[in-house]
């Protein structure tokens, strides 16, 4: 089975192409560094030609409003127009649990317009909404800290391994489509600023993180659950203290 990975060379597409050669399968790690240019269409058609199916793990090299919006539905309508040209057989896409309920965030906005052009493609496809990343707290940190200090919501979080998301991604990969969004997410539930908290400590990074309740994630306001995934979603095993030497 020729697979595609679009966005392969990135953190996730790199485990995810490793996984599937490590199956058997045959990989292509596809991104502009490799000449396959989902914007500009450059690469695109030698790319896909006799793929079975697409793994779209690509994200916008900018989260600035229109920038991210025009990123995700160029790219998006590009990919799956040259699928359907191609005769690929099953678009998978990695998204985010909560993305439906954060459109007061142009990033979130833009995601929701990706995962439309694709059930309303027609296209045999798999969403999977995956929960925060543990490579990802050293930027979240960053993207949250004024004048030294990191605020962050105290709203529940589920985050999960690179790894392990990989894992999944790998699975839903050579399954049947499911023309639905799947969830998963890691075992263990944290506020995000304490996750951040731990994180921090055990890199030896001394900055204040401070609980607030307004301070906003990609530009939304956190409430309650709505980064948690619903009942029904795929657990995956990896403990964040754990993960941390290796992170």
């Amino acid at each position: 089975m020729k697979i595609v990975i679009i966005g392969g060379t990135g953190l996730i597409g790199t485990k995810l192409t490793a996984a599937l050669r490590a199956a058997g399968h045959e990989t292509v790690a596809a991104s502009p560094n490799t000449g396959v240019n989902t914007l500009t269409g450059e690469g695109l058609a030698d790319a896909l030609a006799e793929a079975t199916v697409v793994v779209d793990v690509s994200n916008s090299p900018s989260f600035a409003d229109d920038a991210v919006l025009d990123f995700f539905t160029t790219s998006t309508t590009n990919l799956l127009a040259a699928e359907k040209e191609a005769g690929v057989r099953h678009h998978v896409a990695l998204s985010v649990v909560g993305t439906d309920r954060l459109a007061e965030s142009g990033y979130f906005r833009a995601k929701i317009a990706q995962e439309k052009l694709i059930r309303e493609s027609g296209a045999p496809f798999t969403i999977v909404h995956a929960t925060q990343f543990f490579e990802f707290v050293r930027s979240i940190a960053d993207a949250s800290t004024v004048d030294g200090v990191v605020r962050l919501s105290p709203a529940s979080i589920q985050p999960m391994a690179g790894d392990d998301v990989a894992t999944a991604l790998a699975r839903f990969t050579v399954e049947a489509p499911r023309n639905a969004t799947v969830e998963i997410a890691g075992p263990e539930e944290f506020g995000l600023d304490e996750l951040v908290r731990i994180g921090l400590a055990s890199y030896g990074d001394t900055r204040d993180v401070v609980t607030d309740d307004d301070a906003r994630y990609f530009g939304a306001r956190l409430e309650g659950a709505i980064l948690l995934p619903g009942d029904g979603s795929e657990v995956l095993t990896t403990r964040f203290r754990e993960w941390l030497p290796r992170g």
